[in-house]
C-alpha cells in the first residue's frame, strides 16, 4: 500500500481519483488548495502527489516549488490547459508527469502505479556506485549520488531530467526509439501527447550547455546519446 496526496479545488475530481486509487489498494489523503497541500505534506509521509495547477490560496506550481525545497517525492500535475509553456514550467520545477483535463482515471492510475514502481527500482539501484566521465572530464555524471558536473561546475536538474539523462548515458551510442524512451523512463506505454518526451529533451539539452549536441535526433525514430569532439 502506498500513500497518495490528491490536491484539487474540485471535490468531484478528488473523489473520483480517490475511488480508483483506493480500489488499487492505495491510501489517499486530500487537499483542496496548494497551501493545504504543503501543510499536509510537511506533516505526513507520501509516496506520490497528484497536484492541480489552478487553485485558490496557492497555485500548484508554487506548491510544487515549496515541496521541492525538501523532497523529491514524485508529483503528477493536473491541468485544464495543455500549452507547452505550462508543461515546460512544470517539468523545470521538477514534476514527474503532466496530465491534461479531462483525463481517464484508469490512465492516471496506470501512470501513478508506474511511477511508484519505477521510484522503488531507482532506490534499489542507488546502492550501486556508478560514475560516468565524458569529454575528458568535462561532463561527469555521478549516477549514484544523482550529481552532474559540467566543466567542473555542478548543475541542477529536475528528477525527470536526471532519469532521462542517466538512462541515455547507460545506453550510450544506442538508437533509442521514442516508444522505448517513454516506456523505460516513464514506465508505461505513453497515451496521447508524446511531445512530453520532446519537451524533456529540450530542457535536458539546455541544461547540458555546450554538450547538448551529444543528444542526437534520429528523424522519425527517436534519439541517441553519443560523445562528440568539443571545440575549446
Amino acid at each position: 500500500m502506498h500513500r497518495l496526496l490528491i490536491v484539487d479545488d474540485e471535490e468531484m475530481i478528488r473523489k473520483l481519483i480517490r475511488k480508483y486509487a483506493e480500489f488499487e489498494g492505495h491510501e489517499v489523503c486530500e487537499a483542496c488548495d496548494g497551501m493545504e497541500a504543503v501543510t499536509k505534506f510537511r506533516n505526513g509521509n507520501f509516496d506520490l502527489i497528484v497536484m492541480d495547477i489552478m487553485m485558490p490560496e496557492l497555485d500548484g506550481f508554487s506548491a510544487c516549488r515549496e515541496i521541492r525545497k525538501t523532497s523529491n517525492v514524485p508529483i503528477i500535475m493536473l491541468s485544464a490547459r495543455g500549452e507547452e509553456y505550462d508543461k515546460i514550467n512544470g517539468f523545470e520545477i521538477g514534476i514527474d508527469d503532466y496530465v491534461v483535463k479531462p483525463f481517464s482515471p484508469k490512465e492516471l492510475l496506470l501512470r501513478i502505479n508506474a511511477i511508484i514502481k519505477r521510484t522503488a527500482k531507482d532506490k534499489a539501484e542507488e546502492k550501486k556506485n556508478e560514475v560516468v566521465s565524458l569529454a575528458n572530464g568535462g561532463l561527469v555524471a555521478d549516477i549514484t549520488a544523482r550529481i552532474v558536473y559540467i566543466d567542473g561546475e555542478r548543475i541542477d536538474m529536475s528528477p525527470k531530467e536526471y532519469e532521462l539523462f542517466f538512462y541515455m548515458l547507460k545506453n550510450k551510442n544506442i538508437a533509442l526509439s521514442r516508444d522505448k524512451l517513454l516506456q523505460d523512463v516513464w514506465g508505461y506505454d505513453f497515451f496521447g501527447d508524446d511531445r512530453t518526451l520532446d519537451t524533456h529533451i529540450k530542457i535536458l539539452r539546455k541544461s547540458l550547455g555546450r554538450y547538448s549536441e551529444f543528444i542526437v535526433t534520429i528523424r522519425g525514430m527517436g534519439y541517441r546519446f553519443e560523445e562528440k569532439p568539443i571545440q575549446s
